[in-house]
């Protein structure tokens, strides 16, 4: 009867260790833990908090286990600050999975200088045992536009014209006083200038910039994306 009664007295602590719950706020706030812990490269909350079997991708495309991703936390340089605030948290809690999903906000001081970068970031978490921890977490970049610099209006004429990618395909760039357009099918869009040759359009990813060609002149329109060209060719 006793031996009855500690198997079972066991078996309830079992399966209440299995099922501890989790809310968002302490989801957001272990997120916390681990952002802190970036700039001095304290690796404790890392190790407690990501799973030995782990999938971490970041938002340069890298793939790590744990003991690549514990390795990669380390001190930031002398004269490198920053912090990372979490915004706009989402969650979906069902069983023992939570999934938070969620804004990071960077800014990184560099000798006195503010960068700034937004991410979205979703974290998968599991509870094992009665320990939530993260099993895969998934990271991309908002893009964001470059700085605007100055065009040199004087060039214009000779980026003027119409540019053909196949027959029936085309699109022209005009003028309008200091400022220059792209436009096809009816849709107009400005060309925004990062350097005086170099522009880009707003909330476009990509680049668009001019060939030119032994004589001198433009010859073509390339529209740059993820370093690929699509060559446009000069008609007139």
């Amino acid at each position: 009867m006793k031996l009855a009664f500690v198997t079972f007295f066991s078996a309830v602590t079992l399966a209440c260790a299995a099922d501890v719950s989790i809310t968002q706020d302490e989801l957001v706030r272990r997120t916390h833990e681990l952002y802190d812990a970036v700039v001095p490269g304290n690796q404790t909350p890392w190790k407690k908090y990501f799973a030995e079997d782990c999938i971490f991708a970041d938002e340069k495309g890298r793939v790590f286990d744990k003991p690549k991703l514990i390795a990669d936390i380390t001190p930031l340089p002398a004269g490198y600050s920053g912090t990372i605030k979490i915004e706009n948290a989402q969650s979906r809690i069902i069983g023992t999975t939570a999934i938070l999903s969620y804004d990071a906000d960077e800014t990184e001081t560099i000798f006195g200088q503010n960068l700034k970068a937004r991410y979205h970031i979703t974290d998968t978490w599991l509870q094992r045992n009665g320990n939530w921890q993260i099993i895969a977490s998934q990271a991309h970049r908002y893009y964001e536009d470059p700085a605007v610099g100055k065009a040199d209006p004087k060039k214009f004429a000779d980026l003027i014209g119409t540019y053909e990618l196949a027959p029936g395909q085309t699109r022209s760039v005009i003028g309008g006083g200091d400022r220059l357009f792209l436009e096809r099918n009816g849709k107009k869009e400005e060309l925004l200038p990062e350097t005086s040759e170099l522009f880009f359009r707003k909330g476009i990813e990509g680049r668009i910039l001019f060939r030119y060609a032994s004589t001198g002149k433009v010859d073509a329109l390339i529209d740059r994306r993820n370093n690929q060209d699509v060559v446009w060719k000069k008609t007139r």
